[in-house]
C-alpha cells in the first residue's frame, strides 16, 4: 500500500499491530485521528500512556487496578468466603457482567500449558494458596476456567494443591447453551451435559 506520508505509514503500522486490527482499518483510524479535533488525539495519547505508566495490579487478587487493592477486594459488600479462580481479567469482567456472582477473585495470569512453556511456578497459584492460608473466612474456591485440556490441566493441578485444606471446591457447569438446539451440539459437550444433569 502507498501512503501519502512516511507519517501516516508509520501511525498505520503501529495501530495495524493491536489484534484484529488489519491495515485498512488501521488506515481509517489513522485519517480519522488527522481529522479530528487536535485534543481528541491528545486525550486518546494521553489515556493510553496513562494506561501504561499508571495501571497496576491487586495484590490480593491480581486483577488490573489503579489502586494496591482492586474495588472487588476492597467492597465489603463482596462474600469473602468464595474465591472464582480465572486464567485472566477478561474472566472477571465477562463474569462480572452477568451480575450473578457477589464473590472474590483470583487471577492466575494464564493458564498451565507445556506446549507454550508455561508451567505452575509461572502462574500466580503460590498467592492463592497463601490467600486460603491466611483467611479462615474462605468455604469455597470454583474454578472457572475454560473447559480445553490446557484449561482441565490447571483445574486438576489446583484441586490436587487444594486437597488438604477444608474447601468446597466447584468448577462451572458445562453444557448446552441456552437457546441452543441439541442436533447442533458437539459429542463432548452433549455428553457431559448429560454426565452433569441436574435436578428439574
Amino acid at each position: 500500500m502507498n501512503y501519502p506520508s512516511k507519517l501516516i505509514e508509520e501511525a498505520v503500522l503501529e495501530i495495524s499491530k493491536l489484534p484484529g486490527i488489519g491495515k485498512k482499518s488501521a488506515l481509517r483510524l489513522a485519517l480519522h485521528l488527522l481529522k479530528s479535533d487536535k485534543s481528541q488525539t491528545q486525550n486518546l495519547t494521553e489515556a493510553l500512556s496513562n494506561l501504561r505508566e499508571k495501571t497496576t495490579y491487586c495484590k490480593t487478587c491480581h486483577n488490573i487496578s489503579d489502586q494496591e487493592i482492586c474495588n472487588i477486594c476492597g467492597s465489603h459488600r463482596r462474600d469473602q468466603s468464595i474465591i472464582a479462580v480465572v486464567q485472566d481479567t477478561r474472566d472477571v469482567l465477562a463474569i462480572e457482567n452477568t451480575s450473578q456472582y457477589s464473590g472474590q477473585y483470583h487471577v492466575l495470569g494464564g493458564i498451565i500449558s507445556p506446549m507454550m512453556g508455561i508451567g505452575p511456578n509461572d502462574l500466580n497459584i503460590d498467592s492463592l494458596i497463601s490467600r486460603i492460608e491466611q483467611n479462615p473466612e474462605v468455604k469455597e474456591i470454583i474454578l472457572a476456567l475454560s473447559p480445553t485440556m490446557e484449561g482441565d490441566t490447571t483445574a486438576f493441578y489446583l484441586q490436587k494443591r487444594l486437597r488438604d485444606f477444608p474447601l468446597k471446591i466447584s468448577t462451572i457447569a458445562r453444557g448446552i447453551p441456552i437457546g441452543g438446539d441439541l442436533e447442533y451440539t458437539d459429542e463432548i459437550t452433549l455428553g457431559r451435559s448429560i454426565l452433569s444433569r441436574i435436578d428439574f
